[in-house]
């Protein structure tokens, strides 16, 4: 069952958006089509899949198939869990950071997406470097209980890669796994990857 829940991102993705919604709400799937920005067939696909494990119902209404959560499925309560404590975590790392000075780009990759890479973290923005390590190397490294690989940047030094066409910044965008949760900087980022 395990392996039927987290086998693709669009599954996942899937998976939060009814996760931590509220209890008994609806999505049909051209809604979900467009507020996950994922194909018709696939999100279609996902959805057949998850109603087949018993974690999603349907039903047809105005001739639109609409899926919602079993509130019976035996995982649940800890699957909710889970994914409640992983935005929780993200929302915390933010505002931790956004303290901290101003933050225009924080990505999450790596350990955060369960993906073995050089970095987890990527910082971007002016922010006071002295609290920026003794968070990332301290509470940061205490709350998850792992020591976290981190790169960071100014605002400058980043969009100065991108438009150099940097292996590493480009990779950053290339992975969809990776959590971008704030984008202070998406206009630039988007005419850099344009050009």
């Amino acid at each position: 069952m395990l392996k039927a829940l987290f086998s693709s991102l669009a599954r996942v993705k899937i998976l939060r958006i009814f996760l931590l919604s509220e209890e008994g709400h609806e999505y049909f799937v051209r809604e979900l089509t467009r507020e996950l920005d994922e194909q018709i067939n696939s999100i279609r696909r996902e959805l057949e899949n998850l109603e087949k494990i018993g974690m999603l119902q349907s039903r047809m209404r105005e001739r639109k198939k609409y899926y919602r959560i079993n509130s019976s499925f035996p995982l649940l309560k800890e699957l909710r869990s889970m994914f409640q404590k992983g935005e929780i975590l993200s929302l915390n790392l933010l505002k931790k950071l956004d303290r901290m000075g101003k933050l225009d780009l924080l990505v999450l990759t790596g350990f955060f997406i369960g993906e073995e890479a050089n970095v987890d973290l990527i910082v971007v923005g002016s922010l006071d470097k002295e609290k920026l390590f003794q968070y990332l190397s301290g509470q940061l490294v205490k709350d998850l209980k792992k020591e976290i690989k981190y790169s960071i940047f100014t605002r400058e030094d980043f969009l100065y890669r991108l438009e150099c066409k940097d292996k590493f910044s480009r990779d950053i965008f290339r992975n969809k796994k990776n959590i971008l949760l704030v984008n202070r900087i998406e206009k630039e980022i988007e005419e850099s990857q344009e050009s």
